[in-house]
């Protein structure tokens, strides 16, 4: 904690700055990056518990590279075209949920500066508001003691500081103190955090970019380079991604499906959503921004809305559908289909299809999740959550329209659940927090049904799993009446830090009774890449001494850093 006490900002300074350009905002971001590339590892040991994973400083600094990336060695002399950039490649290669709200944090500060060849002090407070509105916006339960507040408490320093002077130092420099008091201060807000003697990873991660630019500003070093020479990515090669939003929905047989684009300007997405929603559509979906919407609705009058779209402006890619009709057809073959005997050989149409998008960490349950069928795998889980545009991309390159995506941690649900705004596919995020229960929702998956019906018996086939993981604490910590100390083997049940003992058959154990294991009936241990296939069989054999009522499957997974996930149903 002592590390992390506020230190006071000297307001001496050798230049005084009024204005900055696209230039000098493409050099600041990119010393600010540099800094938190330098820092990374102090973030991301910052972690509440002491698992090996702590990866809140890579991640944040992997979104940072990204959003780097096209502006390394950019001309680009306005200001609001440099943000936009950096908002649009921080989006894609966001990593976690820090990396996540990090990109809308940065996607608040575009959409400040936007269409400003310039900015001063007022216009850099404003776009720190517009930031902070974005990022609490995007969790749907925003949590106080996190990178949020920080966000916010900056945000109103820099409108505080911007309303007494027109100085960009002063105010980074003002800016820089709230961050660091608001980091200090989260442990006050974040009981967990108290607990663990650490300060808010992600908020700390956010001050220190910040950090850097106030370095850059004063022209000190960010690192042993410069931050214009920080490694820098070669992009991902991929097709040029048009950022639409939106998000599944579940259709009904019901009157017409309309689909159109509408261009216009000042557009209203929450007004023309309830508007449309009142004349009668069912399963609305408007998104997008003030210039360009999608528009997703079943109604009995298409005309109605259409005539609605009109008076707001242009209308493109004009699509109806008659449900009912779709729905009768779709009868009719069915019964055609079971009447004959015959097997169909008929390629199935891509579009009619459901694919299944699993995040994956080990060899061996990349094994499990390609012998239940899953589509595309992409490689990550604890320590490598995958970006956003690695996701996007498994999304994109499927066939199928309709795509499900099982996330299988927890900080990658928030990543996925971006990728339904960025595809044009029918896209939806089974919230697994766990590999166990992705493989869960792989099994209830019904090929034969309908998207939606998938969708809601796969996230229900998820909740099913409770699962435990085994590790070893990488340091002390005390944290409620569980005092734990560094190279314990501990017990996460359910994301929980529930168990801490010096020896590994104990914590097992100890974790299993914790979970009320005698009310199960089947175990699943699936033994990590530092495991032998004879240790985890002697485990499973302590397992079914201790609780013979069991059905238990020994799988290897592969897995780094857990000896041992364990799932029970």
């Amino acid at each position: 904690m002592e590390e992390t006490t506020p230190r006071p900002i000297l307001r001496q300074r050798s230049r005084r700055i009024s204005v900055f350009d696209g230039q000098d905002l493409r050099k600041a971001i990119l010393a600010g990056a540099a800094w938190l590339e330098e820092n990374r590892e102090t973030i991301n040991a910052l972690n509440v518990f002491p698992v090996p994973d702590g990866d809140t400083g890579s991640n944040m600094a992997a979104t940072m590279k990204s959003a780097i990336r096209n502006i390394a060695n950019s001309e680009e002399k306005s200001a609001g075209a440099i943000a936009k950039q950096v908002a649009h490649d921080a989006l894609l290669g966001a990593r976690g949920n820090s990396g996540v709200i990090l990109s809308q944090t940065l996607r608040g500060i575009a959409a400040g500066l936007e269409n400003k060849a310039t900015f001063n002090a007022q216009d850099l407070a404003e776009a720190f508001q517009k930031a902070s509105e974005l990022a609490y916006r995007a969790v749907i339960k925003p949590v106080e003691g996190t990178i949020l507040t920080v966000v916010r408490e900056v945000a109103e320093a820099a409108k505080h500081s911007a309303e007494h002077q027109n100085d960009l130092v002063i105010e980074m420099q003002d800016i820089v103190a709230a961050a660091r008091r608001a980091v200090a201060h989260t442990p006050d807000l974040l009981p967990t955090l108290k607990q663990a003697g650490v300060v808010d990873a992600g908020g700390q991660g956010f001050c220190t970019i910040l950090e850097g630019v106030l370095r850059y500003m004063r022209g000190e070093a960010t690192s042993g380079t410069t931050g214009e020479n920080i490694s820098i990515p070669s992009p991902i090669s991929h097709e040029e991604t048009h950022v639409k939003k939106g998000r599944v929905t579940i259709e009904e047989e019901f009157g017409y499906e309309v689909v159109f684009l509408l261009r216009g300007t000042s557009l209203d997405v929450e007004s023309i959503r309830q508007t449309i929603i009142d004349m009668g559509g069912v399963s609305t979906v408007v998104a997008g921004d003030e210039t360009m919407l999608k528009v997703h609705t079943h109604t009995l009058t298409p005309g109605k809305i259409l005539d609605y779209g009109v008076g707001l402006g242009s209308l493109l890619d004009i699509n109806i559908e008659n449900l009912q009709e779709q729905s009768l057809t779709y009868a009719a073959e069915s019964e055609a289909e079971h009447a004959d005997d015959e097997q169909n050989t008929q390629e199935p149409v891509a579009g009619d299809q459901i694919a299944t998008v699993a995040v994956v960490s080990g060899e061996g349950f990349e094994k499990v999740f390609r012998g239940l069928g899953v589509s595309s795998i992409v490689s990550g889980g604890q320590t490598m959550n995958p970006s956003i545009e690695e996701l996007l991309d498994a999304v994109e390159k499927n066939p199928a329209q309709k795509i499900i995506i099982l996330p299988n941690n927890s900080n990658v649900i928030l990543s996925a659940q971006q990728v339904v705004g960025l595809s044009n596919k029918e896209v939806y995020v089974v919230p697994c927090k766990t590999l166990p229960q992705g493989i869960a929702a792989l099994i209830s998956t019904n090929y034969e049904a309908d998207f939606a019906t998938n969708c809601q018996t796969m996230t229900e086939a998820a909740r099913t799993i409770q699962t435990a993981e085994i590790t070893t604490a990488v340091r002390s910590v005390q944290l409620g009446t569980l005092h734990v100390r560094e190279g314990d083997f501990i017990g996460v049940i359910n994301g929980n830090l529930s168990v801490a003992n010096s020896r590994m058959e104990e914590t097992l154990s100890d974790t299993l009774q914790r979970m009320n294991i005698d009310t199960y009936e089947i175990v699943t241990v699936y033994y990590g890449e530092d495991v032998t296939e004879e240790q985890a069989q002697e485990t499973a054999r302590r397992i079914k001494t201790e609780h013979s009522q069991l059905e238990i499957e020994v799988v290897n997974g592969g897995q780094p850093y857990y000896a041992y996930i364990i799932s029970v149903e």
